[in-house]
């Protein structure tokens, strides 16, 4: 049986509302349903209204606004721009600046990568913060980020935060409150005493960074011990068995949300809880943390979203979407971004089309984040549940210097294949001697307009737009080459953004087709064109074909993986054609000539 606080109100704005019984019950059933619970809901309910009467009443009114559309999440041509604030606009004074160039591309959302003070020294990228509530001082200040949020508001965009919610840096208050001997904070980490404890949890772990970070623990004789570090050893993981640990990082997404930010990427989600005789990843914990903290937004700041960032297989991201009630907004769709690489490689649309399909089940409040790269490695054992050990081997083979790419392979965890490094002009083989680099520049545009046309949030990759290839110099850097991840987090060349109206550089067609991608996305709305993606055998298996059908029009999106031209013929039911929203022009069937690398929407006729 449930207890109810005592100090729990029913007409209050919090507790009174409809989904405090739904945060109470994702909360009680992480943390049990006993007394001890009720100073702990008193707090929570207290934070929730403490946040609430503070809102700014312009993010409020923006609330309401997306409150009374509450598929907005799902329109077409939500385009987003993630990057690292410093190399691409130094700090975020910077960045507001840049807000022309991005609105430009038809950019309607900002995903800057780690802002939030970091360790001194190697941070990850950023990623080991040191203060959720303190901007990276040399990219601003958090007065700089609400003048950012404010800006963005203004031209109809919003800002995605990175919110690191597994772990923190040593140097984190909380962690140095520990190493000093405060029992509360001890409790915030986990702490191994002996070798052989630490031995039966590695025994079912996976290493993340095998080679630059063995092992998930990390000695520390200020702490007696062995802390867990799943990723460096200065990252600590959280202890959320605490229920302090997910109070207090509920009060920082809700201190930020109070500044304006629109959404939060949850870093490292998979790994919030740990069980003994488990990988420790996509417990079921982890996904009742995220919908409590949904249901706690939705009180305060129902506008914000929050982004899974769990690089797993499809079948472990998707209750990230919620299961007991709603999660995540969106998620990262790996597995689509990673096969279709592996498909362009092959020639062969197969193991693409395996994964839309397994995408589309994704349930209806939900949307996927599609992408071609990001600031991380190409992991390609997040196949490894839909493609044999042979394939993954030979894309990973592929993509490191064995096909027309010009990437590098990364580190892997014993059992598994490389991953791979490189920005997306470096992979398709721009750049790089002896491809042609027509054919090159074709396989960038095409990988792009494939993501734009299927269902949720297309993301650029900072530099994509404009062919921006690897940062080679990287290794020679000390404070860089151990990761081989900086290979392609290039510092963005402006001098190269200055040709991106010229139609006779690769850059300008490149930046023209990103735009114009965007722009046919967000024309889908008014064609009602609807639905999840999902995928369509053709007999040519170098085509990748995939329709959309839940409006009362549909679209039937035809890419040629190759590079020969293709005669698609058209699935049942479209074999009168329509017109190709890409080009403008009408099609007929039975089939179609595709050129090398070539892309339709086919939009059915009216």
């Amino acid at each position: 049986m449930s207890y109810r606080s005592p100090y729990i109100l029913d007409d209050d704005p919090v507790c009174g509302h409809p989904l405090w019984s739904e945060f109470e019950a994702r909360f009680q059933d992480i943390y049990g349903s006993g007394p001890e619970g009720a100073p702990l809901l008193a707090r929570l309910a207290g934070s929730l209204a403490t946040a609430l009467r503070t809102r700014p009443s312009a993010l409020a009114e923006q609330d309401r606004v997306r409150a009374a559309s509450p598929d907005w999440t799902s329109a077409s041509g939500n385009v987003v721009y993630t990057f690292y604030v410093d190399r691409f606009s130094q700090d975020l004074t910077g960045l507001i600046g840049r807000l022309d160039y991005l609105q430009s591309l038809g950019v309607r959302w900002l995903h800057p990568l780690p802002l939030l003070r970091s360790r001194p020294g190697d941070s990850d990228g950023g990623f080991a913060v040191a203060d959720f509530r303190e901007i990276e001082p040399h990219l601003g200040s958090m007065a700089d980020l609400t003048d950012l949020t404010t800006a963005l508001h203004a031209r109809g965009m919003g800002l995605l935060l990175d919110v690191v919610c597994n772990h923190t840096a040593r140097e984190h208050a909380w962690a140095a409150a520990a190493r000093a001997g405060d029992p509360a904070y001890r409790e915030f980490y986990r702490i191994e005493s002996t070798e052989a404890a630490v031995a039966a949890w590695e025994a079912n772990l996976i290493d993340v960074f095998p080679d630059t970070a063995p092992g998930s623990f990390t000695h520390d004789p200020a702490m007696g011990g062995w802390v867990w570090t799943t990723f460096y050893p200065f990252q600590w993981d959280l202890n959320y068995a605490n229920p302090a640990v997910f109070i207090e990082m509920l009060e920082v997404l809700l201190f930020l949300a109070n500044q304006g930010v629109d959404g939060f990427r949850l870093d490292s989600a998979p790994f919030l809880w740990k069980r003994e005789g488990t990988s420790c990843r996509n417990q079921p914990e982890a996904y009742r943390i995220v919908e409590a903290w949904r249901a706690a937004l939705s009180i305060v700041a129902p506008g914000v979203v929050l982004l899974a960032e769990a690089i797993e297989s499809i079948d472990d991201v998707l209750p990230f979407f919620g299961q007991q009630s709603p999660g995540c907004d969106l998620a990262y769709n790996n597995g689509v971004m990673t096969a279709l690489w592996g498909a362009l490689a092959d020639e062969d649309a197969g193991i693409a089309r395996t994964l839309i399909e397994a995408a589309s089940v994704r349930p209806a409040h939900a949307a996927w984040l599609n992408y071609v790269r990001c600031h991380d490695d190409l992991i390609w054992n997040a196949l490894a549940a839909y493609a044999e050990p042979r394939d993954l081997k030979r894309w990973s083979d592929f993509y490191a210097g064995g096909g027309f790419s010009g990437g590098r392979a990364f580190q892997t965890a014993p059992g598994g294949v490389p991953s791979t490094n490189g920005m997306a002009a470096a992979l398709v083989g721009l750049g790089r001697e002896g491809v042609d680099q027509a054919l090159a520049a074709r396989r960038l545009s095409l990988l792009y307009g494939i993501i734009h046309g299927l269902d949720g949030w297309p993301l650029i990759y900072m530099g994509d737009e404009v062919a921006l290839g690897n940062d080679e110099a990287f290794d020679r850097d000390p404070a860089r080459r151990d990761e081989g991840r900086w290979l392609h987090r290039p510092v963005m060349d402006w001098s190269v953004v200055e040709g991106r109206d010229d139609p006779d550089r690769i850059e300008g067609r490149t930046f023209t087709a990103l735009r114009r991608f965007g722009d046919l996305a967000r024309s889908l709305d008014g064609l009602d064109i609807r639905g999840p993606a999902r995928p369509v055998a053709l007999t040519q298996k170098a085509v990748l074909a995939f329709e959309r059908v839940e409006g009362s029009r549909r679209l039937l999106v035809l890419a040629n993986l190759s590079p020969r031209g293709v005669a698609a013929d058209l699935p049942p039911g479209w074999t009168g054609g329509g017109r190709d929203l890409v080009s403008g022009r009408d099609q007929s069937g039975p089939s179609i000539m595709l050129e090398p690398y070539a892309l339709l929407w086919l939009a059915d006729r009216t």
